[in-house]
């Protein structure tokens, strides 16, 4: 199984059209905030379940802010993480997530990708911005997260060319 995970597209859904062509249609798309009224358009380009929460810049959305799914039992804390004070560090999503029965954290907001796996009970993740990327080489990013059949769970950041 693959689930696409994406952030921060701010109603410019080119590069993630270019994603979906590189990757294929996935199990699931997880998209985490400020999407900007792009939730249709989103949902328009799969065939696949769609789990969204509204950002920081969704003002006339009815998107949840923090949304727990499972997922072929992995239970996912989805938030866009500004709630949680993520751009001064993850403490509280991360226990928030735990207090949740989580083993997955995610977040969006600060445009920068994260992969946090320190915690044995729990992994972090922040799949960048697919539109306005952060980090210092300023590649659009996403994550992808793939299960295997005996119940491994593989977790990756990727990234475009500018």
């Amino acid at each position: 199984m693959k689930i696409l995970v994406v952030s921060d597209t701010h109603g410019n859904e080119d590069n993630l059209k270019k994603v979906l062509q590189m990757e294929g249609m996935p199990d699931y798309l997880l998209h985490l905030g400020d999407a900007e009224s792009g939730e249709h358009a989103i949902e328009s380009l799969v065939t696949c379940p769609v789990w969204m929460v509204a950002g920081n810049c969704d003002f006339f959305t009815r998107l949840p802010k923090t949304r727990i799914i499972e997922i072929e039992g992995l239970r996912i804390l989805m938030t866009h993480g500004h709630y949680y004070y993520v751009s001064v560090g993850t403490r509280d999503l991360m226990e928030d997530a735990k207090a949740n029965g989580c083993q997955v954290a995610m977040f969006g907001h600060t445009h920068r990708p994260v992969l946090d796996q320190s915690d044995p009970e729990l992994t972090v993740l922040n799949p960048g911005s697919l539109s306005y990327p952060r980090q210092p080489d300023r590649r659009p990013s996403y994550a992808t997260i793939t299960t295997e059949p005996d119940g491994a769970v593989h977790y990756k950041l990727h990234y475009l060319q500018r």
